[in-house]
């Protein structure tokens, strides 16, 4: 029986670039060897894609400048299925989804509604409560406005949360661009960093508690994880804490009372089905220390995939191996995949 050809993507045109890499570098390694074929794809940081040689080990060394082709339509359009490991914009937002459906290609993970709804934390938050999921206080603003009229801007948001903030990128993750602000300094300084990476910036109120994620896998009928808890070592859980070994601790299971961790797990399944979204996805929360309320605080639809990363750690406390949790994905992208053929095309009466 032929092997299933994986078009595993990396890299990108993303903030997000090197994160990638380690992604991909861990699904490479497990994808089960005996039923699937991986055809490795990379995108260097200007666009270009590479199919020739080793495209990860070019990206690695950063030897792309000079590399690099246009869209390989008629490769993408040869495989069974492709497994986009793609963090941040223009892989995680719908866009890249978008051309696989103009290939016709099954792919892992969301559509290209759920990409960019998840992507877009400020319509992402819009869509939560109108959900009616708990959120924390928060404000959005536009780079314009930031450059005109800065003073105004800072003197609202202080009005609004007072300090400490935290300021971030609408349309970014892995923490980059994310910084919390304790004065009003600080708070400019958080803005210009943030407003180098999106036109659109958030302002959150700061929640004082526990920081706490759970994943969720499936398509029509979403499970949810156990849930699990991060305690970085710095005072937030930053990049470097995401990416850096020893920079935060993963406790898994999170010690939380039974009630606790079915609510957790109730809103992971909700904010799923909230934003349309497939496959897979990493929910995070906030554990107000004071309240003890569960605020929900973002959904990640390709969540990082290194072996640092709460999403497979998470499914692998639920009794998933991460060799069979890429199988089960691939399974779930062909099933979706399969359903949508069924539609009509054309106009019938």
């Amino acid at each position: 029986m032929p092997k299933t050809k994986v078009g595993v993507i990396f890299g990108g045109r993303s903030g997000e670039h090197e994160v990638s890499l380690m992604s991909a570098a861990s699904v490479i390694e497990f994808l089960p060897p005996e039923k699937y074929e991986p055809v490795l794809i990379g995108i260097t940081r200007e666009g270009g894609w590479i199919t020739e040689g080793n495209p990860w080990e070019i990206l690695r060394q950063g030897e792309s400048d000079k590399q690099g082709g246009p869209i390989p339509v008629d490769l993408l359009a040869s495989l069974d299925v492709v497994f986009p490991v793609l963090h941040g914009t223009f892989g995680e937002d719908g866009t890249i989804q978008g051309l696989f459906e103009m290939c016709d290609v099954p792919y892992v993970g969301a559509g290209v509604l759920g990409s960019s709804v998840g992507m877009d934390k400020a319509i992402m938050r819009s869509v939560f409560r109108d959900q009616g999921l708990p959120l924390a206080d928060y404000k959005v603003i536009m780079r314009h406005e930031w450059t005109q009229k800065s003073n105004e801007v800072c003197q609202d948001i202080v009005d609004a949360f007072g300090f400490p903030v935290f300021v971030k990128p609408a349309n970014m993750g892995s923490s980059v661009g994310l910084s919390k602000a304790r004065d009003k300094n600080e708070l400019k300084q958080s803005l210009d960093l943030a407003s180098r990476y999106d036109r659109k910036i958030i302002i959150e109120e700061f929640v004082p508690g526990r920081e706490i994620e759970c994943s969720v896998l499936g398509n029509d009928a979403p499970q949810a994880s156990v849930v699990g808890e991060i305690v970085p070592h710095h005072e937030y859980y930053d990049y470097e804490a995401k990416y850096t070994d020893g920079r935060a601790d993963l406790i898994i299971p999170a010690p939380l009372e039974d009630e606790v961790v079915t609510e957790v797990q109730s809103l992971a399944v909700a904010a799923f089905k909230a934003v349309d979204c497939c496959g897979m996805a990493r929910v995070d929360f906030f554990l107000h220390e004071i309240t003890g309320e569960v605020i929900v605080n973002e959904i990640n639809t390709i969540p990082g995939f290194t072996n640092l990363s709460m999403y497979p750690r998470l499914w692998q406390a639920s009794g998933i191996s991460y060799p069979e949790l890429l199988d089960r994905l691939i399974g779930l992208a062909l099933e979706r995949y399969s359903e949508r053929k069924k539609f009509c095309t054309r106009y019938n009466k």
